[in-house]
């Protein structure tokens, strides 16, 4: 088969055939599915995108623990899936999920709680919706 009809095929067909990286990913945002908010972005492995289509609970691969992981597992701070979307080329995956707690491991609603902004001469970077809704010494104790 050619290339440009496997890339017309993934790009205009309605097979799902997710294109994994060198180490066996796709990257993964999730979205808060009642306010839009970006909570955190991760990665899938195949097991985890089977998963997360079967179960409806969001499933991620750590790549810092090179494990499978359900999200919620340990914190109790769990994403149910209400919509599943990949992009054009199908490289990346798109969540909308009903986040219950906190998306981010730092405890706080997601992980993009830091402002860039261009700076007299450089960057400045500020907290935004930085509050936490847990303590992760807490929750994650080891």
């Amino acid at each position: 088969m050619s290339t440009s009809a496997t890339t017309n095929d993934r790009e205009e067909g309605l097979a799902f055939r997710p294109k994994f990286d060198a180490s066996g990913l796709v990257t993964c945002v999730a979205t808060d599915a009642a306010t839009g908010d970006v909570l955190m972005v991760a990665h899938m492995n195949d097991e985890a995108l089977r998963k997360t289509i079967e179960s409806g609970e969001a499933w991620y691969f750590s790549r810092s623990r090179n494990a499978l992981w359900r999200k919620g597992e340990s914190s109790g701070q769990t994403q149910r899936v209400v919509e599943m979307r990949m992009d054009c080329d199908q490289d990346a995956i798109w969540i909308r999920v009903e986040q219950h707690g906190a998306a981010c491991h730092t405890g706080r609603h997601s992980c993009f709680y830091r402002k860039i902004e261009a700076a007299d001469g450089g960057t400045r970077v500020s907290f935004v919706d930085a509050e936490r809704q847990f303590d992760p010494e807490k929750v994650y104790r080891k």
